[in-house]
Protein backbone atom coordinates (compact mmCIF):
# COMPACT_ATOMS: atom_id res chain seq x y z
CA UNK A 1 0.00 0.00 0.00
CA UNK A 2 1.45 3.34 -1.07
CA UNK A 3 0.03 6.82 0.43
CA UNK A 4 -0.70 9.91 -0.96
CA UNK A 5 -0.30 13.39 1.21
CA UNK A 6 -3.61 15.96 0.03
CA UNK A 7 -0.39 18.02 -1.81
CA UNK A 8 0.23 15.13 -3.63
CA UNK A 9 -3.07 14.10 -4.69
CA UNK A 10 -3.91 18.11 -5.99
CA UNK A 11 -1.16 18.11 -7.58
CA UNK A 12 -1.10 14.81 -9.72
CA UNK A 13 -5.02 15.74 -10.73
CA UNK A 14 -3.98 18.89 -11.76
CA UNK A 15 -0.98 17.18 -13.72
CA UNK A 16 -3.13 14.53 -15.22
CA UNK A 17 -5.69 16.94 -16.53
CA UNK A 18 -3.49 18.90 -18.68
CA UNK A 19 -2.07 15.68 -20.17
CA UNK A 20 -4.38 14.82 -23.10
CA UNK A 21 -5.56 11.47 -22.55
CA UNK A 22 -4.29 10.71 -19.16
CA UNK A 23 -5.91 8.46 -16.58
CA UNK A 24 -3.10 8.99 -13.98
CA UNK A 25 0.32 7.78 -12.87
CA UNK A 26 3.00 4.96 -12.80
CA UNK A 27 4.77 4.72 -10.01
CA UNK A 28 7.61 2.24 -10.42
CA UNK A 29 11.55 2.31 -9.94
CA UNK A 30 14.68 2.10 -12.12
CA UNK A 31 18.50 1.03 -12.12
CA UNK A 32 20.70 4.08 -11.63
CA UNK A 33 22.85 6.78 -9.66
CA UNK A 34 25.02 5.83 -7.33
CA UNK A 35 22.99 3.89 -4.53
CA UNK A 36 21.28 1.90 -7.40
CA UNK A 37 17.40 2.77 -7.70
CA UNK A 38 15.70 6.37 -8.76
CA UNK A 39 11.63 6.77 -8.43
CA UNK A 40 10.19 7.24 -11.89
CA UNK A 41 6.95 8.87 -12.57
CA UNK A 42 5.14 8.06 -15.82
CA UNK A 43 1.64 9.83 -16.97
CA UNK A 44 -0.74 6.50 -17.61
CA UNK A 45 -2.16 7.29 -21.27
CA UNK A 46 -4.84 4.52 -21.19
CA UNK A 47 -6.26 2.12 -18.97
CA UNK A 48 -5.43 -0.59 -19.97
CA UNK A 49 -4.20 -2.87 -17.26
CA UNK A 50 -1.87 -5.38 -16.96
CA UNK A 51 -2.72 -8.37 -14.46
CA UNK A 52 1.05 -7.72 -13.32
CA UNK A 53 0.24 -4.40 -11.69
CA UNK A 54 -1.50 -2.70 -8.50
CA UNK A 55 -3.62 -0.34 -9.25
CA UNK A 56 -4.91 2.46 -6.27
CA UNK A 57 -7.68 4.03 -7.59
CA UNK A 58 -8.76 8.04 -6.50
CA UNK A 59 -11.65 9.82 -7.41
CA UNK A 60 -10.17 11.71 -9.75
CA UNK A 61 -6.84 9.54 -11.41
CA UNK A 62 -5.24 5.90 -10.91
CA UNK A 63 -1.90 4.94 -9.65
CA UNK A 64 -0.29 1.67 -10.85
CA UNK A 65 2.69 -0.23 -9.75
CA UNK A 66 4.67 -3.11 -11.38
CA UNK A 67 4.27 -5.73 -8.61
CA UNK A 68 8.07 -6.21 -9.27
CA UNK A 69 8.43 -2.40 -8.48
CA UNK A 70 5.99 -2.87 -4.96
CA UNK A 71 8.54 -4.76 -3.04
CA UNK A 72 10.42 -1.57 -3.22
CA UNK A 73 7.43 0.32 -2.52
CA UNK A 74 5.47 -1.02 0.13
CA UNK A 75 4.65 1.51 2.43
CA UNK A 76 5.44 4.29 0.45
CA UNK A 77 3.89 7.99 0.99
CA UNK A 78 4.36 10.51 -1.51
CA UNK A 79 4.32 14.17 -0.68
CA UNK A 80 4.59 17.56 -2.76
CA UNK A 81 6.49 20.29 -1.23
CA UNK A 82 8.74 23.55 -2.31
CA UNK A 83 12.03 24.04 -1.76
CA UNK A 84 13.14 27.51 -2.86
CA UNK A 85 11.67 28.40 -6.18
CA UNK A 86 11.61 24.59 -6.72
CA UNK A 87 7.97 22.44 -6.37
CA UNK A 88 8.30 18.57 -6.13
CA UNK A 89 7.37 15.33 -4.97
CA UNK A 90 8.77 14.19 -2.05
CA UNK A 91 9.26 9.92 -1.72
CA UNK A 92 8.94 8.76 2.29
CA UNK A 93 10.01 5.52 1.60
CA UNK A 94 10.21 3.05 4.97
CA UNK A 95 12.63 0.40 3.04
CA UNK A 96 15.16 2.73 2.22
CA UNK A 97 18.66 1.70 3.88
CA UNK A 98 20.27 4.83 2.50
CA UNK A 99 20.94 7.56 -0.11
CA UNK A 100 23.68 8.47 -2.51
CA UNK A 101 25.11 12.13 -1.26
CA UNK A 102 23.14 13.99 -4.00
CA UNK A 103 20.29 12.56 -3.06
CA UNK A 104 19.21 11.54 -6.37
CA UNK A 105 19.49 7.67 -5.60
CA UNK A 106 18.84 5.34 -2.79
CA UNK A 107 18.99 1.78 -1.73
CA UNK A 108 17.01 -0.83 -0.22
Amino acid sequence: MITLTEQAQEQIKLSVRKRSGSVGIRIGVKTTGCSGLAYVLEFLQDNKFSPYDEEFIYQDFIIRISSKDLIYLKGLEIDWGWEGLNGGFKFNNPNERDRCGCGESFRV
